[in-house]
């Protein structure tokens, strides 16, 4: 009798065992197949813009790839289940892993990267499809089917809303897109490899030992890569940027990246050009001293982005000013103004000032939240090339702007390029026009790292130009401003529609402009 109990408890043990390493698989595999999805949705969004494009291609063709997968579960025969499981999971483990490192090889290497991306998702949803068909039967065994499904269904969704979580909150800002890519992936082979010590005897000898062998090839191939990533990504970044990098850091919001040749210091976010050291002054004197000449007042300064302090530089030329308010969601790049030796000597220590408050903040929740009036609004941040940044360049935004103008008030906001983005320069002017203001003033001027690059005024009441002050200038001189308002008859176009937060018009009309260019 004890002999029989003993074989029985042993019995319950083994199956107990054998019903936590599926579970453990089922909850590893909804965390990953998430986190895979939103990684190359990520990255194809900081390579190419338009995240609306990138996250609804990345999510139709990962989810019809799952159903394709699902569908091809049925091919695989009860005796060899395990076996082709296991083998599934080391090759899902791989390429998921890799597949950021794929993807900036693909940005680096190819011209056709959105074709490759969408064949890279597809055969990574396919290997996901296969899993939760092939565990349900792998688990048939332990529970009845009503059980079965209810029990595999819920900790996979569960695994898919801690993935949801960490991924903006840990693995973003913590780790990168890269790094976080091989690291799912090594956690992913944990499938793999716990699967197959507790099933080995029910896989045969020389199967298992097969799978061993891919199971650690593939760990030390995603091991090298996780430790190596730092030198992967220097060296990747070597090949995308001209000049040699002397700073780089990935924020919760975005890539930041500081190159330097010779005098020439230029920053980049996401993979954008943001500034040029050679010529940034024609772009910033633009910014602030053509629209000043219609500030009858200019005690309060807000600056919406420019973090950098290099617009900042160019307002406090001004006595009169009293304060500005920079608000600038990423505290990455002012501390990095603030601390750069290169970029302190380019802002001249300007957000050191006493008259300088910097917030860091969502420019359209400050807008929303804050009830301060100002005489002067600069905006000056990146190009509507994602939803997210265009809704800063809608009628609404503006409308939120003019209410935080006072009476004699002047905003100003650069606009992209009318030449290369003509459509959505003019899309801008026609936002501006349809927020209310009394005065809309477009205006352009040619900055050599840039290209041709607009901006444009929005005044609540009509005000006249006056005289500025004498102040140092390089690039803007009181004999050339008013010619920046002249544009060329090829420079202009007709029925172009203002841009809301419902419709972003003017991101389409930007993604179509550069395509066009690039």
């Amino acid at each position: 009798m004890v002999r029989v109990a003993e074989s029985s408890s042993f019995t319950q043990t083994y199956a107990k065992k054998d019903v936590m390493v599926l579970i453990f698989s089922v909850f590893v595999a909804g965390l990953c197949s998430i986190i895979y999805e939103l990684l190359i949705a990520t990255t194809s969004s900081y390579f190419l813009g338009d995240s609306i494009t990138q996250f609804s291609l990345t999510i139709g063709i990962y989810m019809a790839a799952m159903g394709v997968g699902s569908y091809c579960s049925r091919l695989i025969d009860e005796k060899h289940l395990l076996a082709r499981f296991i083998f599934a999971e080391i090759v899902l483990a791989l390429l998921g892993g890799a597949s950021v490192p794929l993807l900036y090889v693909m940005f680096s290497y190819s011209d056709n990267y959105q074709l490759y991306s969408m064949l890279l998702t597809f055969v990574i949803g396919c290997l996901i499809g296969l899993e939760i068909p092939l565990l349900s039967r792998l688990m048939s065994a332990h529970f009845p089917l009503k059980k079965n499904i209810s029990n595999i269904m819920s900790i996979d969704y569960l695994g898919a809303l801690i993935a949801t979580l960490l991924f903006p909150f840990v693995l973003l800002p913590f780790m990168g897109v890269f790094r976080s890519s091989v690291f799912f992936g090594l956690m992913n082979l944990t499938i793999a490899v716990v699967t197959l010590w507790c099933f080995a005897t029910n896989i045969g000898v020389k199967r298992a030992r097969i799978l061993r062998f891919y199971w650690v090839f593939s760990g030390i191939l995603l091991l090298v890569l996780f430790v190596f990533s730092q030198t992967f990504i220097e060296r990747w970044s070597s090949q995308l940027y001209s000049d040699r990098i002397v700073y780089q850091e990935q924020t919760p919001y975005q890539n930041i990246v500081l190159t330097k040749y010779k005098k020439d210091m230029r920053l980049f976010l996401n993979g954008n050009l943001q500034f040029s050291a050679i010529d940034e002054y024609r772009y910033h004197e633009a910014l602030v001293h053509v629209p000043m000449h219609y500030a009858s007042q200019q005690g309060k300064v807000l600056l919406l982005g420019a973090g950098d302090g290099l617009a900042t530089r160019e307002l406090l030329k001004y006595q009169a000013i009293e304060s500005i308010t920079i608000v600038d969601l990423d505290p990455a790049i002012t501390t990095l103004a603030t601390t750069n030796p290169n970029l302190i000597a380019l802002n001249q220590s300007s957000l050191t000032d006493p008259r300088v408050n910097i917030i860091h903040q969502d420019a359209f929740k400050y807008l929303n939240a804050n009830e301060d009036f100002y005489d002067f609004i600069i905006v000056d941040l990146p190009d509507p090339k994602t939803t997210a940044l265009a809704r800063f360049y809608s009628k609404e935004f503006y409308r939120l702007l003019k209410l935080r103008l006072n009476q004699n008030g002047v905003f100003v906001t650069q606009a992209t390029s009318p030449i290369y983005a003509k459509e959505a320069f003019w899309s801008i002017n026609e936002s501006i026009a349809a927020a209310g203001y009394a005065q809309v003033m477009p205006y352009h001027i040619n900055v050599p790292s840039f290209g041709e690059w607009g901006f444009i005024i929005g005044t609540k009441v009509a005000q006249q130009a006056r005289a500025l002050p004498a102040i140092d200038t390089r690039f803007v001189s009181e004999q050339s401003w008013q010619h920046y308002y002249h544009f060329d008859k090829d420079l202009l176009v007709a029925n172009i529609k203002a841009s809301s937060l419902d419709q972003p018009q003017v991101m389409s009309y930007y993604l179509k402009g550069w395509q066009y260019w690039n």
